[in-house]
């Protein structure tokens, strides 16, 4: 029975979480460790603390890293050392200092190391990796991808220029918020061998991160000896919202809209697109399966489907299209980020 349970961090994503949590396993000690002092007990947890050595005392046999990303590893560490199984949000951290020890240590403590990717739970998504597994495209030709959102209106209750997206200084960029587009393409079309990218600013957004980001992977999947290539574009910036995938083959092409569930096919030969399937789904959907993929992992003491290596794996990418963005859009080999 897991029924210690702790939430690190109570921002938007850590008060999901929470809420979620809560509704999985209502009959849970739930706590959660906050780094601002308040009088109120947090609605759905049992309690909370202030200070991690309170944290570490409770015990938790679960965690969930929900703090800005550059304190994830600092958290994750000390809650790793006493044995709790983990889920790290996404991004697994903001560097990757302290990643590869903190893997280590799950690995000596036999528990569950587990990044908080949820788009891998929407099963629109799964369908459109389903489908080109199977071949629906023919050979894999080209891949393109984008996301963008305009950052005032992503948390509209709040001051978007206080947010985490929008401050260097806890792991904001949309390298780091939108990389659920990173790790979705691993996850279909396997590891990325090299990056050309290019970082900036564009808009009078007031934020000190960059707000658009341009990148062409290369895969390593071969094709006739030639390596697939995928196009990523991520921003703050755009109003018209989008968050689509689309594969073109020598069959015709697969299109997924993440925003509305809908997997389309332009066939060769056809004058237009045809709907597939439609899995329109709610906010939640994807946390509340994460977080039960998670929990039955911990008592399955099975591995679970994205691993604290995966989560480093993006953090490599991301690396890397920095340092091209750096060297005006240099190739840079994934392989050599370290």
């Amino acid at each position: 029975m897991i029924n210690r349970i702790l939430i690190v961090g109570l921002g938007s994503i850590g008060k999901r979480h929470l809420r979620l949590v809560r509704q999985l396993l209502p009959a849970a000690d739930i706590r959660v460790l906050r780094n601002t002092h308040a009088t109120i007990v947090p609605e759905y947890a049992s309690g909370y603390f202030y200070g991690m050595e309170e944290a570490i005392a409770f015990a938790p046999q679960i965690a969930i890293v929900a703090n800005p990303a550059p304190f994830h590893i600092q958290a994750a560490h000390a809650l790793a050392n006493i044995g709790a199984h983990l889920l790290i949000e996404k991004p697994l951290s903001s560097s990757l200092s302290g990643i590869s020890e903190l893997i280590k240590v799950c690995r000596g403590r036999n528990t569950i190391l587990f990044t908080g990717y949820n788009l891998r739970f929407l099963s629109s998504l799964q369908a459109f990796k389903n489908l080109l597994v199977e071949g629906i495209v023919g050979n894999q030709l080209s891949v393109r991808c984008e996301v963008g959102q305009y950052l005032p209106s992503w948390r509209p209750s709040i001051d978007y220029r206080q947010s985490v997206s929008a401050r260097q200084d806890l792991g904001g960029g949309v390298l780091l918020e939108l990389s659920h587009e990173l790790d979705y393409l691993r996850w279909i079309f396997g590891e990325v061998s090299w990056v050309r990218a290019t970082l900036s600013k564009q808009s009078e957004l007031e934020i000190n991160v960059e707000d658009t980001a341009h990148l062409i992977l290369g895969f390593d999947q071969k094709l006739d000896g030639k390596k697939l290539i995928g196009q990523v574009n991520l921003d703050f910036i755009r109003h018209d919202s989008v968050r689509k995938c689309t594969v073109i083959g020598d069959l015709g092409s697969l299109r997924w809209n993440g925003l509305n569930g809908q997997v389309a096919m332009y066939e060769a030969g056809t004058k237009g697109w045809k709907e597939l399937l439609s899995h329109p789904h709610q906010s939640d959907d994807s946390y509340i399966e994460e977080l039960r993929c998670f929990t039955e992992c911990v008592l399955a003491n099975k591995l679970p489907p994205i691993t604290g290596e995966d989560g480093l794996a993006v953090l490599k990418i991301i690396e890397a299209a920095r340092k091209s963005s750096q060297l005006d859009g240099k190739m840079i080999e994934v392989s050599k980020i370290s």
